[in-house]
């Protein structure tokens, strides 16, 4: 299947739903029915009950991407027959109101020959599915779900843990593995009314190599901040990270899409004047076509003047790669999220991240610093090493010794999928039954050495002692003396810094804007009366966005000091200095793992000397 449907020419119909307005795909040739294809990607309960949501969103769903590509191809192809239309809806519910009334509606309208598809859910997001979900069943609508939750547990447990018979008691059909070549089954099976219980794919993951692209039309990328989108050029992992639940869903056989899938996917977004991507492997370093497509990508920048701007993702390792980072910048990264995790490597090995080397960390840093690109990293708290006081210790190594620029805090979570969860699961360990919390920013299960009530603590705790004032002022002096863009950078910081403490979610699902909806909150919790709920979200958003806008002030005051300085190039500190074998950082000396590290990369180094 190829995705060229895009390059024909679509005809856009409106019709107004009961609250807002529901946009619906629609090709031009006359048939007798018309199938409704509803795509949505729930979101998840906020501590307040109420499902978060923005006017824009951060993060570009990449799922529904997938499965939109996917799904407009089999409209493209008739694959209900040359009598059958299919008429496609997308809905990434961080920005986008789900009307289920109004799209009860609109289903009832067409006899309910239809189907709505919960795509992407995530162990944390599905409770939110599941009402969903049933609220579609009660309206006699066909409902199927997919997404690392269900494909994780049927591939890790026994088919019935985690709460997936709550599907089967809906009714609800579940779909495990990748759509690729097998949605258009879903498709039939639906317009028959005959649904299976469980479709499942986990044994027979799909080449990706000239599939359907991801895709989204423009009126939903410009819900997004930045109005960027998403695409996976290769998905798969060879690593064996014991928290990931990667490695159990998308396997650790690596598949990939071609350059010229990559070029495809590319120009036909430009068509619409979309040129930001987040390009969401989980390890593009180990991508084997890496080369080939940013080859391809420099070519559509330096010679047919697409202006791209690339996220992607990467190891700790990748600087060894000859030329990645170098051919990074040309083919249009400004942003690199690297895995780094922890700087203890006891705790990289209890997590089996054996191929994260903390003597590679500053090496690789500064190899993306060189080329002016803004380093993110993941950092995860509550490993079996950690205690309040050593999370406060290496957050001020990660400050002072590495040269990173954002840094993203993640409580270790044992994700239904993932070796820990299974470990604990059959070792019958307690764990927060509320799946809701599962969103690495909520504490789940106990630790050896801290109360949960303390792990939450230094969690919350992290952030404030990484972003201080005297700490962003150093980064920015950092971004101006290497040609980080300081603008972007200022962004960031403001984003990172304020999200927990003004709006207590985590960055990665925050937005602009937050907006609920009475009929948002979760079914077990009261509905609030009118009275009370409007008059506090004015009062919040007001109270918030003032807040928030003297956090940009601040930080903007900040940055143009700095980048008016004119010794501000000259700047340098312990974390910028290049790198040399006498180096006598705490990030060495500080655990007995550090030290071990460095007396094996020492041991490495001569004997390849000798060789």
């Amino acid at each position: 299947m190829q995705p060229g449907v895009f390059a024909l020419i679509l005809w856009y119909g409106r019709k107004d739903a009961a609250q807002g307005t529901t946009t619906v795909l629609q090709t031009p040739a006359t048939a007798k029915r018309r199938f409704q294809l509803i795509l949505i990607k729930p979101s998840h309960y906020g501590n307040d009950g109420y499902v978060i949501r923005w006017a824009r969103s951060i993060i570009p769903s990449n799922s529904l991407a997938a499965v939109y590509g996917i799904a407009a191809e089999c409209a493209d192809q008739r694959v209900l027959g040359p009598d059958t239309e299919i008429d496609i809806d997308a809905m990434d519910e961080t920005n986008t109101r789900i009307d289920v009334p109004g799209l009860v509606k609109r289903l009832a309208e067409h006899n309910n020959f239809g189907l709505v598809a919960l795509v992407g859910v995530q162990s944390n997001q599905y409770p939110r599915a599941l009402d969903l979900a049933r609220r579609f069943r009660d309206a006699g609508v066909q409902v199927a779900m997919g997404g690392f939750h269900v494909s994780g547990c049927l591939a890790m447990l026994d088919g019935h843990a985690v709460d997936l018979d709550a599907c089967r008691d809906l009714g609800v059909a579940m779909f495990t593995g990748e759509a690729e070549g097998r949605f258009d089954l879903i498709l039939s099976d639906a317009a028959q009314g005959r649904l299976e219980p469980v479709y499942d794919y986990m044994n027979d993951l799909p080449g990706i190599e000239g599939t359907p692209a991801p895709f989204l039309p423009k009126r939903y990328v410009e819900r997004t901040v930045g109005h960027s989108t998403s695409f996976d050029a290769g998905r798969g992992c060879p690593y064996q990270c014991s928290f990931c639940t990667i490695i159990n869903v998308q396997g650790r056989k690596s598949r990939y899409r071609s350059a010229d899938d990559v070029e495809r996917l590319v120009r036909m977004n430009w068509e619409q004047g979309i040129h930001r991507f987040f390009i969401t492997d989980d390890n593009f370093a180990r991508n084997r076509e890496w080369e080939s497509i940013f080859d391809r990508l420099i070519k559509l920048r330096e010679e047919d003047g697409i202006p791209l701007g690339l996220m992607i993702q990467v190891d700790t390792l990748c600087h060894k790669i000859d030329g990645f980072v170098e051919k990074a910048k040309r083919a249009g990264v400004t942003r690199v999220f690297i895995g780094l995790e922890n700087v203890n490597p006891d705790n990289l090995i209890a997590a089996k991240k054996r191929q994260n080397k903390i003597t590679e960390y500053r090496k690789m840093l500064l190899a993306w610093k060189a080329e002016g690109i803004i380093t993110l990293a993941g950092y995860i708290l509550g490993f079996p090493g950690d205690t309040p006081e050593t999370i406060r210790r290496d957050i001020k190594i990660l400050q002072e010794e590495l040269p990173l620029d954002i840094v993203e805090f993640f409580n270790l979570t044992p994700l239904p999928g993932s070796e820990d969860h299974k470990v604990l699961w059959e070792k019958g360990v307690d764990m927060d039954p509320d799946l809701n919390a599962y969103d690495l920013h909520h504490v789940v299960t106990d630790h050896e050495r801290m109360s949960r009530e303390e792990w939450l603590a230094i969690y919350h705790e992290a952030w404030r002692l990484y972003y201080t004032p005297d700490h962003m002022k150093r980064l920015l002096r950092r971004a101006a003396a290497t040609g980080v863009p300081i603008t972007s950078l200022v962004k960031l910081l403001v984003q990172f810094e304020t999200t927990i403490r003004l709006e207590d979610v985590h960055p990665l699902e925050s937005g602009i804007l937050r907006l609920r909806h009475p009929d948002e909150r979760r079914p077990d919790l009261p509905r609030e009366s009118a009275f009370v709920f409007w008059p506090r979200l004015a009062w919040d958003t007001v109270r918030i966005h003032v807040l928030f806008g003297a956090a940009i002030a601040r930080c903007a005051f900040w940055a143009m000091r700095i980048a008016r300085d004119p010794a501000s190039k000259d700047y340098t500190d312990t974390a910028l200095t290049p790198v040399a074998d006498e180096d006598d950082l705490a990030l060495y000396s500080a655990t007995t793992g550090g030290a071990q590290a460095v007396a094996h990369s020492k041991k490495v180094a001569e004997l390849t000397a000798r060789g």
